[in-house]
């Protein structure tokens, strides 16, 4: 089968595009901007967020729902925020259309359904949920609320890519309140880690964790922590990010609690989330020019057995037999039941699609008691016993796991590199990408220059920095740690 793939290394942008399409991940819609995640994309997306709930269920959240539309005044209240996400936002201002009498088959705004407020479609809930809050929350009795709510946010972006950038995009966002300061910072950090376990864990995807420059922070946040994964591409992406809110969303709403000794006080509150964004990490973290490679925690088919050439009852009843066993293991499998497409579609078939593990099953296999064994991230191929097979796939599956991790975290810190001067840092930009270890003299000033000049901007603040003496590289002023810089996506 002709995959036709563009070259990773001779056109990264449009050998992404080709693998969110030909594996059938994803396709244009008719809304600019929007994408049509398709069955097998979904699906990849359902494991990520079944092990994310878990997680935050695990951790005493709740999942609720909160309204999409949320009136303008609302979103007003927080002014940062607002002014934030303004350029993003999509608005109601009707509610009815009416026939155009001036040109049959069409329909017109009614100007007469004109709404008494606009509405704004949700492009982050914090608004809506915290005008809620203040009616949910009277005592320290009250508190904490741990809420999470699995949704779509609207920001209307301007230049696309599936998954990685759209005007719509499926998310979880979680917003808690709290009684104190360091409760709610010790929230925050939880939900960091939560999301750095996740990444490493399951997407088989290294992560630095670290906090925001003030630039960088979320709109309406005191402070913003944040994973940082670094493609092949040698660009970053920003995967989660847990946002420390401080009093400022409490403040605008209004949202007070009686403590325990009677006095009132504004609630302290969080928010965080991560979004199908992942699934263009998962992409560019692992895949190559055979298609999509994925980790066996979140492949929604983790083997799949091929009769060769055909299924016939013999074949189909050892790879039922097989099938049976692994599912009793807790792995996924599929026996490929097709008779109108030859084994060599397939196995190109399903090697773009990331399988990991493909069983291909003959008639001599049976006679030998053997059976072939193709993994998907090193394309070895190897003959295993038929009474084996069980436990070797079971351990395979978990090797090909730490594999892609190992290799992911190889290229990452091979990709790390420290500079001391400008000159330095804009050559290993331009020449070698990654992740650029520099003094910076903390300001915002410096900070937007190096922006301008180069692009680069300041992925994080790593959490483990060691306190370094130093001059930045821009302005030559005092240092005392080394930040992450890199372009991003």
């Amino acid at each position: 089968m002709a995959k036709e793939i563009a070259s990773r290394e001779e056109n990264y942008s449009q050998w992404y595009n080709d693998i969110v399409k030909k594996a059938g991940l994803a396709d244009n819609s008719a809304v600019r901007g929007c994408m049509v995640i398709k069955p097998y994309g979904y699906a990849i997306w359902e494991k990520m967020r079944d092990q994310l709930d878990k997680m935050f269920k695990e951790t005493g959240h709740v999942n609720a729902y909160f309204p999409l539309f949320v009136p303008k005044s609302l979103f007003e209240a927080e002014e940062k925020n607002a002014e934030g996400f303004a350029k993003e936002c999509a608005i109601v201002t009707h509610y009815r259309l009416k026939a155009d009498p001036n040109n049959k088959g069409k329909l017109i705004v009614d100007p007469e359904a004109k709404l008494e407020e606009e509405l704004i479609v949700r492009p982050t809930s914090e608004a809506i949920i915290w005008n809620t809050y203040r009616d949910w929350i009277q005592s320290y009795r009250d508190l904490p609320i741990l809420i999470n709510q699995w949704a779509n946010v609207v920001r209307w972006e301007m230049r696309t890519r599936p998954f990685l950038r759209t005007a719509e995009f499926l998310w979880q966002e979680g917003h808690t309140a709290h009684s104190t300061k360091a409760e709610a910072i010790q929230e925050t950090k939880l939900i960091h880690d939560v999301y750095a376990t996740f990444a490493e864990t399951f997407m088989a995807m290294p992560v630095i964790k670290g906090f925001k420059s003030e630039n960088e922070r979320f709109a309406g946040a005191d402070d913003t922590f944040t994973i940082e994964a670094l493609m092949q591409d040698g660009k970053a992406l920003q995967a989660g990010t847990s946002h420390f809110l401080g009093q400022n969303f409490a403040k605008a709403f209004n949202v007070t609690f009686s403590n325990d000794k009677n006095e009132n006080e504004f609630v302290w509150a969080t928010s965080w989330g991560v979004s199908t964004r992942l699934i263009g990490g998962l992409i560019m973290t692992h895949s190559d020019d055979e298609g999509l490679v994925l980790p066996p925690k979140l492949a929604p088919i983790q083997v799949v057995i091929i009769p060769i050439p055909k299924p016939d009852a013999e074949l189909l009843e050892k790879a039922e037999e097989i099938a049976d066993a692994l599912k009793g293991l807790g792995i996924s499998v599929k026996i490929d039941t097709d008779e109108t497409k030859r084994p060599g579609f397939k196995f190109a078939d399903y090697e773009l699609k990331g399988v990991p593990v493909r069983l291909g099953l003959g008639k001599r296999d049976i006679e030998n008691n053997t059976i072939e064994v193709a993994r998907r991230d090193t394309k070895e191929k190897m003959s295993i016993g038929l009474d084996v097979v069980v436990p070797y796939v079971e351990q395979l599956l978990e090797d090909i796991q730490n594999n892609l991790y190992n290799r992911a975290l190889a290229f990452r810190n091979n990709h790390i590199t420290e500079v001391n001067d400008f000159s330095e840092f804009k050559n290993v930009l331009e020449s070698k990408g990654g992740f650029i270890s520099a003094h910076w003299d903390g300001t915002s000033e410096t900070e937007e220059k190096i922006k301008e000049e180069t692009k680069a901007t300041i992925r994080c603040i790593p959490i483990d920095a060691i306190a370094e003496a130093g001059v930045c590289i821009y302005s030559g002023k005092p240092s005392s740690r080394r930040v992450i810089f890199a372009k991003a996506y």
